[in-house]
């Protein structure tokens, strides 16, 4: 009985997602993230390491973070994770990403932000409600390069590893004292239904919506397979 109750509540959040209402700012979004994964994978030489790539249990791209925002405090970046599932990715969760360290405080260009999330512990983390990193996740600027050989100790034992890319330079950056919390509002419009990031990223309860199809083409054609 109870094996027939979690398939019909499967069904119906499959079924609910024909109602989903996906506004432009949304949509826009999920295209902006799959630009920034084509644009990072164009200067290979100062690229994440293709290991690091390999080894990610997810990865959340935030496309046109501007880091003045950043000073004055409050809600902003907005981006898209999907995390891995054997040889394929799970459909894509709307995050949220909060007040920033005082590294964001260094301009007003705006930057795409790339997180690596390198463990089942740091992915668990991040199925909370909101999650602060540097505190209950651990973080740290990512190396760029062809490998990872020259990762430092930081490095190594991070949960999540960050990227920025601001007019065609990629780098490492501490995003340390920033919150990432799930879009709410943003994955109930995506997907028609109340779904957990749980319920989109680990169980794979709900499939991808057409409007999330250029995003998932981008992370399965620049991302190598995981290891």
């Amino acid at each position: 009985m109870h094996q027939i109750v979690s398939v019909l509540a499967i069904v119906l959040v499959s079924v609910s997602t024909s109602t989903a209402a996906v506004t432009k700012a949304q949509a826009s979004r999920l295209h902006e993230a799959a630009i920034a994964l084509q644009e990072i994978h164009k200067a290979p030489d100062r690229d994440v390491p293709n290991d690091l790539w390999a080894k990610a249990e997810c990865i959340a791209v935030f496309p046109s973070v501007k880091k003045a925002a950043f000073v004055f405090g409050g809600e902003y970046g907005k981006g898209v994770m999907a995390c891995r599932h054997g040889a394929d990715w799970s459909a894509p969760a709307f995050m949220t990403l909060q007040k920033g360290s005082i590294g964001f405080q260094i301009g007003g260009e705006a930057v795409d932000l790339v997180l690596l999330v390198m463990n089942e512990h740091g992915m668990n983390r991040l199925l909370k409600d909101k999650v602060a990193l540097g505190g209950e996740a651990s973080v740290a600027g990512g190396p760029v390069g062809r490998d990872a050989r020259a990762m430092t100790d930081a490095q190594l034992k991070a949960e999540i590893l960050s990227y920025s890319r601001s007019q065609g330079v990629f780098a490492g950056l501490d995003v340390s004292g920033g919150v990432i919390r799930p879009g709410g509002d943003d994955n109930r419009d995506l997907y028609g239904a109340e779904v957990s990031p749980k319920d989109i990223l680990v169980t794979k309860s709900v499939s991808t919506p057409p409007e999330a199809s250029e995003f998932m083409a981008a992370l399965r054609r620049h991302v190598p397979p995981g290891e």
